[in-house]
Protein backbone atom coordinates (compact mmCIF):
# COMPACT_ATOMS: atom_id res chain seq x y z
CA UNK A 1 0.00 0.00 0.00
CA UNK A 2 1.55 3.62 -0.74
CA UNK A 3 0.25 6.40 0.78
CA UNK A 4 1.50 9.94 -0.18
CA UNK A 5 0.99 13.39 0.58
CA UNK A 6 1.34 16.73 -1.56
CA UNK A 7 0.96 20.44 -0.68
CA UNK A 8 -0.47 21.25 -3.51
CA UNK A 9 0.18 25.50 -2.87
CA UNK A 10 -2.94 25.90 -4.98
CA UNK A 11 -4.75 23.13 -6.54
CA UNK A 12 -6.34 24.95 -9.55
CA UNK A 13 -2.11 25.98 -10.43
CA UNK A 14 -1.52 22.71 -9.81
CA UNK A 15 -3.85 20.71 -11.20
CA UNK A 16 -1.29 19.45 -14.15
CA UNK A 17 1.71 18.60 -12.04
CA UNK A 18 -0.81 16.25 -9.52
CA UNK A 19 -1.98 14.59 -12.53
CA UNK A 20 1.78 13.67 -13.85
CA UNK A 21 2.38 12.63 -9.78
CA UNK A 22 -0.53 9.99 -9.88
CA UNK A 23 -0.06 8.80 -13.14
CA UNK A 24 4.29 8.33 -12.08
CA UNK A 25 3.47 6.78 -8.54
CA UNK A 26 -0.16 5.75 -8.08
CA UNK A 27 -0.79 6.37 -4.66
CA UNK A 28 -3.53 4.27 -2.91
CA UNK A 29 -4.52 7.44 -0.67
CA UNK A 30 -3.33 10.99 -1.60
CA UNK A 31 -3.53 13.66 1.02
CA UNK A 32 -3.33 16.97 -0.72
CA UNK A 33 -3.06 20.35 1.55
CA UNK A 34 -3.24 24.18 0.87
CA UNK A 35 -5.78 23.57 -1.81
CA UNK A 36 -6.21 27.75 -1.81
CA UNK A 37 -9.79 27.45 -3.36
CA UNK A 38 -13.85 27.18 -1.60
CA UNK A 39 -14.86 23.63 -1.67
CA UNK A 40 -16.76 23.94 -4.55
CA UNK A 41 -13.66 24.99 -6.67
CA UNK A 42 -12.31 22.35 -6.19
CA UNK A 43 -11.86 20.16 -9.54
CA UNK A 44 -13.46 16.88 -8.90
CA UNK A 45 -14.54 16.70 -12.74
CA UNK A 46 -11.49 17.34 -13.85
CA UNK A 47 -10.11 14.63 -12.05
CA UNK A 48 -12.76 12.12 -12.67
CA UNK A 49 -10.68 10.35 -14.88
CA UNK A 50 -8.26 9.49 -12.94
CA UNK A 51 -10.57 7.14 -10.92
CA UNK A 52 -9.99 8.22 -8.03
CA UNK A 53 -12.58 8.97 -5.39
CA UNK A 54 -12.15 12.28 -3.56
CA UNK A 55 -13.67 14.32 -0.97
CA UNK A 56 -12.38 18.26 -0.13
CA UNK A 57 -12.32 20.99 2.02
CA UNK A 58 -11.78 24.15 1.42
CA UNK A 59 -12.07 27.65 2.80
CA UNK A 60 -13.14 30.88 1.55
CA UNK A 61 -10.53 33.29 1.16
CA UNK A 62 -8.12 31.79 -0.98
CA UNK A 63 -6.49 30.22 2.31
CA UNK A 64 -5.25 26.40 3.40
CA UNK A 65 -7.75 23.56 2.44
CA UNK A 66 -7.00 20.00 2.37
CA UNK A 67 -8.46 17.01 0.50
CA UNK A 68 -7.88 13.41 -0.28
CA UNK A 69 -7.89 11.03 -3.00
CA UNK A 70 -8.10 7.59 -2.54
CA UNK A 71 -8.28 4.37 -5.34
CA UNK A 72 -9.73 2.19 -1.70
CA UNK A 73 -13.03 2.58 -0.47
CA UNK A 74 -12.70 5.13 2.49
CA UNK A 75 -15.26 6.94 4.84
CA UNK A 76 -14.78 10.28 6.22
CA UNK A 77 -14.12 10.59 9.89
CA UNK A 78 -13.41 14.07 10.91
CA UNK A 79 -13.53 16.94 8.65
CA UNK A 80 -12.00 19.37 11.50
CA UNK A 81 -9.34 18.26 14.40
CA UNK A 82 -11.22 17.98 17.72
CA UNK A 83 -10.71 20.26 20.66
CA UNK A 84 -11.45 23.89 19.32
CA UNK A 85 -14.95 24.74 17.94
CA UNK A 86 -14.11 27.97 17.24
CA UNK A 87 -11.34 27.11 14.86
CA UNK A 88 -12.74 26.61 11.14
CA UNK A 89 -9.55 26.57 9.32
CA UNK A 90 -9.64 23.86 7.14
CA UNK A 91 -6.58 22.01 8.07
CA UNK A 92 -7.41 18.45 8.87
CA UNK A 93 -9.14 15.88 6.81
CA UNK A 94 -9.62 12.23 8.75
CA UNK A 95 -10.78 8.59 7.04
CA UNK A 96 -10.94 4.87 7.37
CA UNK A 97 -9.67 3.13 4.56
CA UNK A 98 -8.58 -0.82 4.44
CA UNK A 99 -8.76 -0.65 8.33
CA UNK A 100 -6.57 2.35 9.02
CA UNK A 101 -7.66 5.41 10.31
CA UNK A 102 -5.61 8.44 7.90
CA UNK A 103 -5.36 12.18 8.94
CA UNK A 104 -4.18 14.74 6.24
CA UNK A 105 -3.22 17.41 7.97
CA UNK A 106 -1.65 21.26 7.33
CA UNK A 107 -0.35 22.52 10.69
CA UNK A 108 -0.09 25.94 10.96
CA UNK A 109 2.97 27.81 9.82
CA UNK A 110 3.01 29.94 12.92
CA UNK A 111 5.46 32.73 12.14
CA UNK A 112 2.59 34.63 11.26
CA UNK A 113 0.33 36.67 13.12
CA UNK A 114 2.55 37.58 15.88
CA UNK A 115 2.46 35.84 19.43
CA UNK A 116 -1.27 35.18 19.05
CA UNK A 117 -0.30 32.54 15.66
CA UNK A 118 2.67 31.10 17.07
CA UNK A 119 0.48 30.32 20.38
CA UNK A 120 -2.43 28.81 17.74
CA UNK A 121 0.42 26.46 16.50
CA UNK A 122 1.25 25.11 19.78
CA UNK A 123 -2.25 24.57 20.57
CA UNK A 124 -3.16 23.21 17.47
CA UNK A 125 -0.48 20.54 18.08
CA UNK A 126 -1.31 19.58 21.45
CA UNK A 127 -4.78 19.11 19.71
CA UNK A 128 -3.37 16.61 17.19
CA UNK A 129 -1.50 14.61 20.26
CA UNK A 130 -5.02 14.16 21.66
CA UNK A 131 -6.48 12.52 19.04
CA UNK A 132 -3.34 10.68 18.40
CA UNK A 133 -3.17 9.48 21.86
CA UNK A 134 -6.84 8.86 21.53
CA UNK A 135 -6.53 6.72 18.49
CA UNK A 136 -3.23 4.96 19.74
CA UNK A 137 -5.39 4.08 22.87
CA UNK A 138 -7.60 2.86 20.89
CA UNK A 139 -4.86 0.61 19.45
CA UNK A 140 -6.36 1.90 15.65
CA UNK A 141 -4.08 1.84 13.22
CA UNK A 142 -3.17 5.03 12.48
CA UNK A 143 -1.20 7.48 10.11
CA UNK A 144 -0.90 10.88 9.70
CA UNK A 145 0.23 12.64 6.22
CA UNK A 146 0.95 16.14 5.53
CA UNK A 147 2.95 19.64 5.97
CA UNK A 148 3.52 19.60 9.66
CA UNK A 149 5.34 22.83 9.11
CA UNK A 150 8.13 21.53 11.76
CA UNK A 151 11.72 20.61 11.42
CA UNK A 152 12.37 18.19 13.79
CA UNK A 153 15.84 17.99 13.95
CA UNK A 154 18.50 20.62 12.54
CA UNK A 155 19.33 17.57 10.13
CA UNK A 156 16.19 18.79 8.57
CA UNK A 157 16.94 21.73 7.30
CA UNK A 158 20.02 23.54 5.12
CA UNK A 159 22.90 24.79 7.67
CA UNK A 160 21.58 28.42 8.38
CA UNK A 161 18.79 28.57 6.81
CA UNK A 162 16.46 29.61 9.42
CA UNK A 163 17.00 31.47 13.03
CA UNK A 164 16.53 29.75 16.08
CA UNK A 165 13.63 31.54 17.00
CA UNK A 166 11.78 30.70 13.66
CA UNK A 167 8.02 28.97 14.41
CA UNK A 168 9.66 25.65 12.21
CA UNK A 169 12.19 25.29 14.90
CA UNK A 170 11.32 26.95 17.21
CA UNK A 171 12.14 24.10 20.88
CA UNK A 172 8.42 24.13 21.94
CA UNK A 173 7.47 23.14 18.22
CA UNK A 174 10.33 20.24 18.36
CA UNK A 175 9.26 19.33 21.73
CA UNK A 176 5.42 19.30 20.56
CA UNK A 177 6.67 17.27 17.22
CA UNK A 178 8.77 14.85 19.63
CA UNK A 179 5.43 14.55 21.97
CA UNK A 180 4.07 12.79 19.12
CA UNK A 181 6.84 10.26 18.40
CA UNK A 182 6.84 9.48 22.14
CA UNK A 183 2.95 8.94 22.47
CA UNK A 184 3.74 5.75 19.82
CA UNK A 185 4.07 7.22 16.20
CA UNK A 186 7.29 6.83 13.93
CA UNK A 187 8.47 9.31 11.67
CA UNK A 188 8.56 6.95 8.44
CA UNK A 189 11.57 8.67 6.79
CA UNK A 190 13.52 9.03 9.79
CA UNK A 191 13.19 5.26 11.02
CA UNK A 192 14.93 4.44 7.35
CA UNK A 193 18.07 6.79 8.04
CA UNK A 194 16.22 9.76 5.95
CA UNK A 195 16.51 13.16 6.48
CA UNK A 196 15.53 13.95 2.67
CA UNK A 197 14.31 17.93 2.12
CA UNK A 198 10.42 18.39 0.58
CA UNK A 199 10.34 22.17 0.76
CA UNK A 200 12.45 24.55 -1.29
CA UNK A 201 11.56 28.43 -1.25
CA UNK A 202 11.15 29.70 -5.06
CA UNK A 203 14.22 30.91 -6.44
CA UNK A 204 17.61 29.45 -6.51
CA UNK A 205 16.37 27.36 -3.40
CA UNK A 206 16.05 24.25 -5.02
CA UNK A 207 18.83 23.89 -7.55
CA UNK A 208 21.22 24.99 -4.17
CA UNK A 209 19.11 22.23 -2.25
CA UNK A 210 18.49 24.68 0.33
CA UNK A 211 15.62 23.58 1.71
CA UNK A 212 13.69 21.97 4.19
CA UNK A 213 12.07 18.76 5.86
CA UNK A 214 8.63 19.79 6.78
CA UNK A 215 6.49 17.07 4.53
CA UNK A 216 6.23 13.98 7.02
CA UNK A 217 4.63 10.71 7.33
CA UNK A 218 3.88 9.72 10.88
CA UNK A 219 2.82 5.72 11.43
CA UNK A 220 1.53 3.81 14.53
CA UNK A 221 3.10 1.01 15.93
CA UNK A 222 0.80 -1.63 13.53
CA UNK A 223 1.71 0.73 10.56
CA UNK A 224 5.56 1.13 11.37
CA UNK A 225 6.37 -2.86 11.37
CA UNK A 226 4.71 -2.92 7.89
CA UNK A 227 7.20 0.07 6.83
CA UNK A 228 8.93 -0.74 3.48
CA UNK A 229 9.72 2.30 1.66
CA UNK A 230 9.70 6.84 2.01
CA UNK A 231 10.37 8.70 -0.83
CA UNK A 232 10.02 12.39 -2.31
CA UNK A 233 9.16 13.20 -5.69
CA UNK A 234 11.76 15.73 -6.87
CA UNK A 235 10.72 15.38 -10.46
CA UNK A 236 7.46 17.37 -9.54
CA UNK A 237 9.36 20.14 -7.69
CA UNK A 238 11.52 20.74 -10.65
CA UNK A 239 8.78 21.29 -13.40
CA UNK A 240 7.95 24.60 -14.84
CA UNK A 241 5.69 26.12 -12.28
CA UNK A 242 6.11 23.82 -9.28
CA UNK A 243 4.62 24.24 -5.78
CA UNK A 244 7.40 24.86 -2.78
CA UNK A 245 6.56 21.44 -1.66
CA UNK A 246 7.74 17.55 -3.60
CA UNK A 247 5.47 15.35 -2.71
CA UNK A 248 6.07 12.24 -0.55
CA UNK A 249 5.36 8.95 0.13
CA UNK A 250 5.10 5.81 2.53
CA UNK A 251 5.32 2.33 1.43
CA UNK A 252 3.27 -0.32 3.40
CA UNK A 253 3.52 -3.77 3.07
CA UNK A 254 0.26 -5.49 2.59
Amino acid sequence: MRLASFNVNSIRVRLPHLRRFLARHAPDVLFLQELKCRTEQFPTADLAETGYAMHALGQAGGRNGVAVLSRLPFAVTAEALPGDPADEEARYLEIEAAGIRMAGIYLPNGNSGGAAGFAFKLRWMERLLAQTRAHLDAFRPFAILGDFNVCPTDADLAPGLLAPTDALVHPEVRSRFRALLWSGMTDAAAALGQHPFTYWDYGPAFEANRGLRIDHALLSPELAERLQGFGVDLLARAEEQPSDHAPIWVDLAD
